[in-house]
């Protein structure tokens, strides 16, 4: 009995009935449907999330700021209803929180009352952080916490992002303005300077001209000084002069007193010479002389009256001038007193001067010292607005000069200072095609799976009259791996035509979806041949192991580490990788690695098979000869 033969055989078994053959199509059917059906409800789920219903509350009661009124809350859910990543609904806070409890919406986002004013709270003297609110239910869909934290997260970076956009266009507006006024102040210190260095100068001549004043005021006080010996001696003469002319004026007066009275008597003497004249010529006439007698008595008496008169006259005149003297003396002793008390006031003033020179001859000495400290000062000065100068032009170099349209730009990029470049080297179109190598690998075993539900791994009859165990296990083989390749190419058809996915190498995928097929329909045949219906059973536990050790969804790297080693053992991760090299455009040398790695899985399970099949060939029971369907 030859292969083929032993093919047809199991063919006519399984559609010697209408019901059999109903059955072997509707297993046939069955990876097509887990693939297409599974694939198609998860092709492109986040395509869908602007059809999510999503409580939106907005409390925001907005925040005043430099005369300016912002509410952030508003613009914020101005900006997701507009976005349409989710079918935002705005609500109040309590139909948010019925909605939510009800499943009317899957997630909730709240904008509390404060939240402008905490988002502008960095610029004043207590800044706290802003807040977004967001209440999920599990009992509505546990996934719809990670999809409401990670809006939550794009909401809050977009919030930063603008925030920190007007903060940034505040900031470089601030320093535009900061590096006019640096360019203003430049100026001013450029002018500083020049008055310095001018300032500098006059007091170099200021020093100059405070230390002459100096050595005048010195002179100054040395000459006052000798001034005032001089008027103390001169008061001191001056007083005995005023004593002396007192006397002599004391002494005129007296001789004036004296005169007078000599006069008043040669007057009263010149007065009485007619009376006298005319008592003589009485008792001369008495005396009996005669009148010519009395004549010549007269007559030599006349001269002497005559010099009497001459004398009174020249007395009066002496008196006069006498008078004249001790008058003038008396000026001169009232003079003299003056003399010696302005003499005296003078001695005192130059004294006063002398004392006053003397504090202006330290005073300008220190004046002098001043002077130089001040333009040493100066110097300093001029050297420190020099360099204050040269600093304030460093800063105006320092600070960019920019424009409004740059300033905007600027403002961007410090909000937003990392774009992420997305290249990949291999891409899927969709969340679906992304899954679409897990969930055919995984179709093909279930399909082969469900195949050795009704086929008969081996021929019993084929075991007793063949005794070529090479035939018996490829005509086991074969039937199968025949019915998995229909399979996989119905499935790849659905996924291609039906669904739309694309492939960069499709008959290469192809070539890999019935190589796995092949190759699980030998390790569940080896399973068959060497433990029957308990082999069975075990490919239900490798199917489940292969699911999850696959690295069909996460990466396998996240797996505990008996099942990331189990990884690299089972075949089913090695179909998933290769299928995504030729769906997406990878590497085709590592498909071909892949491809090895099953090759090895399909020659060693019907090695394996071969070698139960040449154990059942010499050893053989009643059982083996009536098999039931399964078995």
């Amino acid at each position: 009995m030859k292969i083929p033969a032993m093919i047809g055989a199991e063919l006519r078994r399984l559609t010697a009935s209408p019901m059999a053959v109903i059955a072997l199509i509707a297993l046939m059917a069955v990876p097509i449907l887990y693939g297409g059906l599974y694939l198609w409800a998860n092709q492109d789920p986040y395509g869908k999330f602007s059809e999510v219903p999503v409580g939106l509350v907005v409390e925001d009661a907005g925040s005043t700021s430099n005369g300016t009124t912002t509410n952030f809350g508003e613009k914020v859910a101005d900006n997701l209803v507009e976005g349409k990543a989710f079918d935002w609904q705005r609500m109040s806070a309590p139909a948010a929180r019925a909605a939510l409890k009800n499943g009317d919406v899957d997630f909730t986002v709240t904008i509390p009352k404060t939240f402008s004013e905490a988002l502008l709270s960095a610029s004043g003297t207590s800044p706290h952080q802003a807040r977004i609110e967001l209440e999920t239910n599990d009992a509505n869909n546990y996934l719809a916490s990670s999809i409401g934290s990670g809006a939550v997260e794009k909401i809050r970076r977009s919030v930063a992002e603008m925030v920190g956009q007007e903060a940034a266009d505040k900031l470089l507006t601030g320093l535009s303005d900061v590096r006019d006024k640096l360019g203003e102040a430049a100026d001013g210190a450029s002018q500083l300077h020049d008055g310095a260095n001018t300032a500098l100068s006059g007091s170099g001549q200021l020093a100059d001209g405070t230390s002459q004043l100096a050595d005048g005021a010195s002179q100054l006080a040395g000459g006052t000084a000798q001034i005032a010996d001089g008027s103390q001696q001169l008061a001191a003469g001056a007083a005995t002069l005023a004593n002396g002319a007192q006397q002599v004026s004391d002494g005129n007066q007296q001789i004036a007193q004296y005169a007078n009275e000599a006069g008043s008597l040669v007057q009263q003497a010149t007065d009485a010479l007619p009376q006298v004249r005319s008592d003589i010529a009485s008792a001369l006439a008495d005396r009996g002389l005669s009148q010519a007698e009395i004549d010549a008595v007269l007559a030599k008496l006349d001269p002497l009256g005559d010099d009497l008169r001459n004398g009174n006259d020249r007395v009066q005149g002496a008196v006069g001038k006498i008078d004249q003297l001790a008058d003038g003396s008396a000026q001169v002793a009232s003079g003299s007193a003056t003399l010696a008390d302005k003499s005296q006031q003078l001695a005192n003033g130059a004294q006063t001067a002398a004392s006053g020179a003397a504090t202006l001859s330290t005073g300008a000495a220190g004046a002098r010292d001043g002077a130089k400290a001040l333009h040493d000062g100066l110097g300093t000065l001029a050297t420190g607005i020099g360099t204050l100068h040269d600093g304030l032009v460093a800063g105006v170099d320092a600070i960019p000069a920019s424009t409004p349209d740059l300033r905007e730009q600027q403002a961007k990029t410090i909000a937003n200072p990392v774009d992420v470049s997305s290249d990949k080297v291999a891409a899927a179109k969709d969340y679906g095609q992304g899954l679409a190598p897990f969930f055919a690998a995984l179709a093909g075993w279930i399909g082969i799976y469900a195949l050795f539900l009704i086929i008969k791994p081996i021929s019993r009859r084929a075991v007793t009259a063949l005794h070529s165990p090479i035939r018996i296990t490829l005509a086991g083989w074969l039937t199968p791996a025949a019915f998995g390749a229909v399979q996989m190419v119905g499935l790849l058809g659905v996924l291609a035509w039906a669904l739309g996915f694309t492939f960069q190498n499709g008959w290469g995928a192809l070539g890999i979806m019935v190589l796995a097929s092949a190759t699980y329909a030998a390790i569940i045949l080896a399973l068959n041949v060497w433990l029957g219906s308990v082999g069975q059973f075990v490919g239900l536990v490798l199917m489940v192991l292969q699911l999850v050790t696959a690295g069909g969804t996460f990466p396998w790297q996240t797996l505990p580490a008996p099942l990331a080693a189990l990884h690299h053992v089972l075949p089913m991760g090695y179909v998933v990788d290769a299928m995504r090299q030729l769906m997406y455009g990878g590497q085709v040398g590592r498909a071909m690695t892949d491809l090895a790695v099953l090759g090895i899985w399909l020659v060693g399970s019907l090695l394996l098979a071969m070698i139960g099949v040449t154990r059942m060939t010499h050893k053989r029971t009643l059982r083996d000869l009536q098999p039931s369907l399964i078995g």
